[in-house]
């Protein structure tokens, strides 16, 4: 049997490929939050709760609807996206003109009633949502067995994450979307509508992490509890990365999913803990993060 490092390979590969999709939800949550907070400096604690909406509204919609995976997929993040619209349209707009703190209680505050509504509506016992026919099963590498539908989930979460940077990072509506953050007095001198970029913003943040909800939706049990248990661990992701980094979310998402999956063969007892300890490590020698410009 091929060992590395005292470990054999097949747990070896089957921590590390765990790790990974682990990671590819960090990344894709923690770039939904970086585009958030790096565009409108609004510190979005709801991000977990609009999350957990995307997997209990592609359930939902699969029980009463008959709406496929497929074209969940679209659909949930269209929905849950204009949901936040409304959200920051509505709540949102009118403190932002006061300290980040206020956005950051209200969004919290949301984020309860919504788990706690859900709570009271399907309890918090967990349901479960098929694995589309086309991603079941697995294939065999050799040194272990790949499940088909994780190797698409990494795939799809990478794909997005490298749009979402380039959209934002190297067009001209991203250009837009920074000057209009940064001075939205010129801009609007110049005929851009701020207040409508903001609103697509944000709505395009809480879409990703409804996007991701759908991907974890055939992989984890769906109950009103499963944002609220990741929210920490996606903060401390962004943190490390670099508040607002659009680059920093995703490298740094894929980065601590690996490191989680390693410390998962070696120490275990270590695994819920490690992501902690790094940002920790990272905040004392490096403040503004891995990616993050210091102020």
């Amino acid at each position: 049997m091929t060992m590395i490092f005292g470990v054999p390979l097949a747990v070896f590969m089957g921590q590390l490929l765990l790790g990974l999709i682990n990671g590819a939800f960090y990344a894709l949550l923690s770039l939904g939050l970086a585009v958030i907070f790096g565009l409108l400096k609004i510190v979005n604690f709801a991000h977990g709760a609009q999350y957990m909406l995307g997997a209990f509204v592609a359930l939902l919609g699969s029980r009463y609807l008959g709406l496929d995976y497929w074209l969940a997929l679209l659909l949930v993040p269209l929905v849950v996206g204009g949901f936040g619209m409304l959200i920051e349209r509505l709540l949102l707009r009118r403190i932002a003109h006061l300290d980040h703190l206020y956005g950051l209680l209200l969004t919290f505050g949301l984020a309860l009633i919504f788990e706690g509504a859900l709570i009271n509506l399907f309890g918090v016992s967990g349901a479960s949502y098929p694995i589309p026919e086309a991603l079941q099963g697995g294939v065999n590498l050799g040194f272990m067995f790949l499940p088909i539908y994780r190797g698409w989930v990494l795939v799809a979460a990478l794909a997005v994450c490298l749009f979402t940077w380039f959209m934002i990072e190297r067009t001209r509506l991203g250009a837009y979307l920074r000057a209009g953050t940064e001075n939205p007095a010129l801009m609007q001198a110049f005929g851009v509508n701020v207040p409508l970029l903001i609103t697509l913003t944000y709505g395009f943040g809480v879409a990703l992490a409804a996007f991701a909800g759908v991907l974890a939706a055939p992989l984890y049990p769906v109950s009103p509890t499963m944002g609220s248990s990741l929210l920490i661990v996606v903060f401390a992701v962004v943190v490390i990365g670099g508040m607002g980094s659009i680059l920093g979310a995703v490298l740094t998402g894929l980065a601590m999913g690996l490191i989680e999956g390693l410390t998962k063969v070696y120490y275990p007892e270590a695994a819920n803990t490690v992501i902690f300890l790094v940002m920790i490590l990272v905040l004392l020698l490096r403040p503004a993060g891995l990616f993050g410009k210091e102020a």
